[in-house]
């Protein structure tokens, strides 16, 4: 039987284990993490979580045009874990959008902060 990918198997277990995730690059954490539409009452409201470092891969990849090999350099990851935090992003802002619902933003465990090797610009509220 074929292991999922991202697995490995201990030696002497019958189980296997997920791979370490790497951290992950990014910037900082915006002071507006929470973007509410309006005109939807409160106790209709609806949440999608959004994690800083798809928001970040956002960030890189569609405000600042880097491609995906540059991105992945920035936050210190493969340009695959690029496309897969890009996809993720993308589908859950458009569901937010889409369906009017909230879209909050969340650290993440395996986010530290910080320039990238390249020294692109930050956001406004990642400079002193």
């Amino acid at each position: 039987m074929d292991k999922p990918l991202g697995l490995r198997q201990i030696p002497g277990t019958l189980s296997c284990v997920p791979r370490p995730l790497k951290p992950r690059r990014c910037w900082g954490f915006p002071p507006h993490g929470t973007f509410i539409p309006m005109g939807v009452p409160p106790g209709r409201l609806q949440t999608v979580f959004l994690q800083l470092d798809e928001l970040e891969a956002l960030r890189l990849c569609d405000l600042l045009n880097l491609d995906q090999e540059e991105a992945g350099r920035e936050m210190g990851v493969s340009r695959a874990t690029i496309q897969r935090l890009l996809s993720s992003a993308r589908a859950k802002v458009a569901e937010a959008l889409v369906y009017g619902k909230a879209l909050v933003i969340v650290h993440g465990p395996h986010v530290h902060f910080g320039p990238g090797p390249h020294g692109h610009r930050g956001p406004p509220w990642a400079q002193g």
